[in-house]
Formats: structure tokens, C-alpha cells, sequence
């Protein structure tokens, strides 16, 4: 499916975004509030657009035939960081091969608060991943000072749209990194590849190798907000892979890393541990969250959903467990995509329905923060060293982009969810919808309503007594502003 840009495909929605956007906080009460609704949905050409204006009516007591999204603005949780997605060397490589007006058309359809889907957070990698051209290091091998340690690598194309996308942002990206592996010599298999472990006598040199890609990339003028200790510790894989058991992981926490970035005025990056599937996310939180001496240095656990993404028994109440056991330690969602791409597919409706139902559930259960992995592919679903294709919300291909409807499905969050946002307490009474909501820092209310079945569902959004009638089509998310 291709679209003809970010302005093309919600077209006329650009003035009505940035309105919206200028408006001061509102205080009013429901009845003298207008609900704006935006809708994306199946076989039809909604993307993210502006459908309806709704009011608010007295209605009381529904009856039990009456299906409504029930939302209780007076019980507020967590506190949103935001959304994004990841800009791998990948991602990076594909976007610098671009023609300029594609260049921009991406940055404004991520980065643009006003006209795009308004991405505040980036994860980016520290060395190669699957997701790069190649394996390579920051440093020399054997160089256990770091004394060679540079970036040179980073300036060809990550630096640059990093840069790029913070200008287009407003000039501000809460940037985390992430190590897939130590190098070869660091491991017991002497292999940047296929897991291993960190050999005792590197952990110090390798706790300073975060530190000198902080200074590295604070110094090309772009901070680093958080850090998480080692992409999916429990996985052996054909790429930059490193296994670290949850007790390893508590003690290179509490012993190395965390003391060392504390000694280098670092204390304050948002320090995430486990950053693997929601499976395992219990054992592994409470293994290093129970841990005082651990715990301390620790801001929050990151998490993927590669347990079983595309079906079946997803493990999303897991993610609630662990809010629930510790509820002062932020949930981070750090990377998801669809695997084994296939360009043929980049239309199917139910990648955006897997993304959809990710979001709405992680929020519910206690999550702050969600990061979607590549925000942009080539045609193959690449580059990548080791074959290891996937889907992107957006690919390259002859110079253009294509849009899947993922990258709808995501922007309803990220779009109208602010950083600072709170959530509230929202819930439907028919099991064909799901449902989040979120007050905004400017008093504004979002609520996300997603009908995955085959069937449109009329409804009424209920407050306190209040009610709108609406509906919620076929396969849709639908966005409701008041």
C-alpha cells in the first residue's frame, strides 16, 4: 500500500492538528466540551482522520443492553514518558540513501508534533546489532582501557538522522542506547555472535564502555536519557547476542555499572534492566528488584513481546505482576516488530490490530513508555547482517516510502498521548472493544478505543453520568479528544 506522504494521508487534518496543539489547558466541564474524534480503519481511506465533533449528554444509568466505554477521570496511575521507535544503523542507512523530499517526508511523519505522530523517545544501539550492515566495535581489540574507543562508525548515517529527527522534534528526544553484545574478547566464546558470556575479568572495562558512549555521543551534541544493561540477556542468536543469568545481571548492576556510571555524574540516566520478552519479566525483575544494593541504581525494566507476538497465549498480564510487586519501578516497552517480513504483506490489517492491542494492554497493565524497533526498512525488510528481516511502520523502496497500517495504529498513541500524561481508569462493557484513556498535562482527555472483530459496534462513551453516542467500525482504533 503506498501512500504519497504524511500530508496525503489524513489529508486536510494538518490545520486542525495544530490548532489543537495551540489550545490552553481546559478546564471545562463535560457538557461545554466538544469530543473530536479521529478514526483509522479497514477498507476504508480513515488514517488517523478527524470524523465526527460529539457532545457530551446526561444518560445516567445504562442498561445492561447499552454496550459503553466506561472512563473515571478520578483515579489516575502512572505517569506517560512517551512513544517512539528505534533508529538502528539499519534504519539510519536506508533513510541517507533516500532522496531529500523523502528524507523530510519521514522526519515530519515521526518527529512533527504538529503534522506527523509526534515521536519524543529514540532507542538506539551502542556498537552493531542484527540490525546493521556489519559487525563492529568502538574500540581496538584488546583494549581494555578504551583508549582507542571513538565513534567514527555512528557519524556516516546514525549521528546525522538522529540530529535530524531532534531538530524536526522541536529540538529535544529522550535518546536511550543498548548494548546487543561485549566484544568477542570481552566473551567466554570469543565471538561478538551466538550469546556467551562477560568474562569476569571484563566487567569493570566493559561498565566503563557505557560510560564512554554517553561522553561520546553528549559530545556530537546529543544526551543520552537512559540506558538499558543488554538487549534480550536470555537469547543465543546468530547476531551480537550476550547471556546474562538474572543473578549475573543483579551483580553487574549493583557492582559495576551501576557504581561506575554514579562515579562518572551519571547517576541520573534511566538505568533499565531484563529489556527481553514479557515471559521470563517476573523472575527477572524481582531477581534484581529485591536486591536493595541493586534496586537502588536501577529506574525502571524494559521489555519486548517476541513470546508469542502473533497469536495464542500472549503473556501481557505478566507486564501487571510485576507493577503490582513493584509499583515504584517503571515499565518500559523497549521493542517489538513483525518478524520474517514479507513485502507482500505490508498491507495486512492485522499488524496494526498486534500493535493495537500491545499498546492498549501494556498501558493497562502499568507500563509508562512505549518503543517500537526499526522506524524504517528497505524493501527487504533490512539491511541486516545475519538475514534476520523484519517489518517496519515504514519502508524504503525505489527512493519512496510506504506506509504501513501499523505506523496508523501506533500514531493514534503517540499522536495524542503527551509525555506527562496520566492514565485513568477506563473499561468497556462488551468484550469486541478494548480501551485506555489518559488525561493530558493540558486537562485534555484522550481516549483509545480498538474493535478488532468483524462488526461495526455502536456505543457510548460514558463519564460520570454523561454520555456520547458513537460507534466503533469494523477492524478500527478510534482516537476521542475532549
Amino acid at each position: 500500500m503506498k501512500y504519497t506522504g504524511w500530508y496525503g494521508i489524513i489529508a486536510g487534518c494538518c490545520c486542525i492538528f495544530s490548532a489543537q496543539a495551540q489550545q490552553k489547558p481546559t478546564t471545562l466541564p463535560l457538557t461545554k466540551r466538544s469530543i473530536v474524534v479521529y478514526k483509522t480503519a479497514a477498507n476504508t481511506q480513515l488514517r488517523i482522520t478527524p470524523t465526527d465533533t460529539l457532545h457530551f449528554t446526561p444518560l445516567g444509568q445504562p442498561l445492561e443492553t447499552q454496550v459503553c466505554v466506561f472512563v473515571d477521570p478520578t483515579h489516575r496511575f502512572q505517569t506517560v514518558v512517551g512513544f517512539g521507535g528505534a533508529i538502528t544503523d539499519a534504519a539510519a542507512e536506508v533513510f541517507g540513501k533516500l532522496p531529500a523530499a523523502s528524507q523530510q517526508e519521514l522526519l515530519t511523519a515521526y518527529y512533527d508534533p504538529q503534522q506527523g505522530i509526534g515521536y519524543n523517545l529514540v532507542r538506539t544501539t551502542i556498537a552493531s546489532s542484527d540490525f546493521s550492515s556489519g559487525s563492529y566495535a568502538y574500540v581496538q581489540e584488546g583494549d581494555a582501557a578504551l583508549k582507542t574507543f571513538n565513534i567514527d562508525h555512528d557519524r556516516q548515517f546514525r549521528i546525522p538522522l538522529i540530529k535530524a529527527a531532534m531538530k524536526t522534534a522541536g529540538g529535544k528526544l529522550d535518546v536511550f542506547a543498548t548494548p546487543w553484545s561485549p566484544y568477542g574478547w570481552m566473551k567466554t566464546n570469543n565471538n561478538v555472535l551466538q550469546g556467551g558470556k562477560l568474562l569476569p575479568q571484563f566487567r569493570q572495562a566493559w561498565a566503563n564502555h557505557y560510560v564512554k558512549f554517553i561522553q561520546a555521543y553528549e559530545k556530537e551534541g546529543i544526551p543520552i536519557w537512559g540506558l538499558s544493561v543488554q538487549n534480550e540477556p536470555m537469547a543465543t542468536q546468530k547476531w551480537e547476542s550476550c547471556i546474562f543469568t538474572g543473578e549475573e545481571e543483579r551483580d553487574f548492576i549493583k557492582s559495576f555499572l551501576g557504581p561506575t556510571l554514579q562515579r562518572a555524574g551519571y547517576g541520573s540516566k534511566k538505568l533499565m534492566a531484563w529489556d527481553h520478552n514479557r515471559d521470563l519479566i517476573y523472575q527477572r525483575a524481582s531477581t534484581v528488584l529485591n536486591d536493595p544494593a541493586a534496586a537502588k541504581y536501577l529506574w525502571g525494566v524494559a521489555f519486548h513481546w517476541y513470546e508469542n507476538w502473533s497469536g495464542g497465549a500472549k503473556m501481557l498480564e505478566n507486564v501487571a505482576r510485576v507493577h503490582e510487586a513493584f509499583p515504584n519501578t517503571h515499565l518500559m516497552f523497549t521493542e517489538g516488530c513483525i518478524e520474517k517480513f514479507n513485502w507482500d504483506k505490508i498491507a495486512d490489517w492485522q499488524y496494526g490490530e498486534i500493535y493495537g492491542q500491545n499498546i492498549i494492554s501494556d498501558f493497562n497493565n502499568g507500563t509508562v513508555g512505549w518503543t517500537d524497533w526499526n522506524i524504517l526498512l528497505d524493501e527487504q525488510g533490512g539491511p541486516n547482517h545475519v538475514g534476520n528481516y523484519c517489518m517496519a511502520p515504514i519502508h524504503a523502496k525505489d527512493g519512496k516510502l510506504y506506509y504501513s497500517n501499523a505506523f496508523y495504529y501506533i500514531g493514534h498513541f503517540s499522536k495524542f498521548v503527551k509525555a506527562g500524561a496520566k492514565r485513568i481508569a477506563a473499561t468497556p462493557s462488551r468484550s469486541k472493544l478494548l480501551s485506555t484513556a489518559f488525561v493530558n498535562p493540558d486537562g485534555k482527555t484522550v481516549v483509545e478505543v480498538m474493535n478488532q472483530s468483524d462488526e461495526a459496534v455502536p456505543f457510548y462513551l460514558w463519564v460520570n453520568g454523561q454520555a456520547a453516542t458513537t460507534n466503533s467500525l469494523p477492524h478500527s482504533m478510534t482516537t476521542f479528544v475532549y
